[in-house]
């Protein structure tokens, strides 16, 4: 209560600094804050958490701030601030939008080398509620990627890429037309070192008139939130606004009900690297992506990353990895 949160980082990088009341952090996102001390230290302060995004089906949490004067069993005498409504949306852009890099902080290049579009849609698969993304919902491999590519494995997973766009004519206000999906596991292969964009684009789940907000998080990088958008991606149109001056650093970024959200990275982090929404039902759901680059360049592979699948049958037995 009256005090403000300066936020000065986000997923560890610094942003320009900025005060708020309250800030919304989405599962996979890290933010530093600073809090002024300049209240009446006889007394304690309520601090107030709440569910965003969801709606919640318990009360908020609270806790104290006290500045060690009194004991910090005593209560304060003003009631708690109410956290903000879980489905205020519009308060989650602005406050998601402030979010722009320090100066000095490493930009994103003017273009990128490769675009991929991809759709966040709910489906059914088995009478099963499935997420999924251009109509694939992951379903992960027995064989870790990173030995089924670095030694040539057949049969481990799907080498044909999934789909790098959607349909422009998809209407993302409306429930699925066809609610089925199909399962897969195949993987986006980028040059070392390529710039590539993403864009993120939000849809109606299977009930009609509703979209969710989703946290997307990406292993193995940084990436420059680039901008949001209300409603679908228009591309060639949709660029002009793209933020190529302040755009932050972050490894976590949301999606917004039937918005989408554009991020820019360098494949410069030899590997293979999840890219999944940080709901972790989701993920099990379907709602993910595997990247990969520069696995030629990759040493030794730990023995503890072979051990399942097509990699332990190969390498097991003469205990070789």
């Amino acid at each position: 209560m009256n005090h403000k949160l300066l936020v000065v980082e986000a997923d560890g990088n610094y942003v320009h600094p900025f005060a708020v009341d309250d800030i919304d952090i989405y599962s996979g996102e890290t933010y530093s804050v600073l809090i002024t001390t300049d209240q009446d230290p006889n007394k304690n302060y309520w601090l107030s958490i709440g569910v965003r995004g969801r709606e919640p089906k318990t009360p908020q949490g609270l806790t104290l701030v006290n500045y060690k004067k009194i004991s910090a069993s005593v209560f304060p005498i003003s009631p708690p601030p109410i956290t903000p409504l879980w489905n205020d949306f519009e308060r989650s852009k602005r406050f998601t939008k402030q979010i722009i890099s320090r100066m000095g902080t490493p930009q994103p290049p003017k273009t990128a080398d490769r675009r991929i579009l991809l759709l966040n849609t709910q489906n059914k698969l088995g009478g099963f509620t499935k997420w999924s993304i251009n109509n694939v919902s992951l379903t992960l491999p027995t064989t870790p990627y990173i030995g089924s590519i670095k030694f040539k494995l057949n049969n481990t997973f799907d080498r044909n890429p999934p789909p790098e766009t959607f349909p422009m004519d998809y209407d993302i206000f409306k429930s699925p037309v066809n609610p089925t999906t199909t399962i897969g596991n195949g993987v986006y292969t980028f040059q070392l070192d390529q710039i590539v964009d993403v864009i993120l684009q939000n849809a109606n789940v299977l009930s009609p008139n509703n979209s969710e907000i989703h946290p997307w998080h990406l292993h193995g990088h940084d990436f420059w939130v680039l901008g949001y958008g209300e409603g679908k991606f228009k591309p060639g149109v949709d660029e002009k606004s793209f933020n190529l001056t302040r755009a932050p650093l972050r490894n976590t970024a949301v999606i917004f009900p039937y918005g989408w959200t554009a991020l820019r990275f360098k494949a410069d982090n030899p590997g293979v690297w999840a890219f999944h929404c940080h709901i972790e039902p989701h993920l099990h759901m379907g709602m993910g992506v595997i990247f990969a680059e520069g696995v030629h360049k990759i040493g030794k592979i730990p023995t503890e990353a072979l051990t399942c699948g097509a990699t332990a049958k190969k390498f097991a037995n003469d205990g070789h990895y």
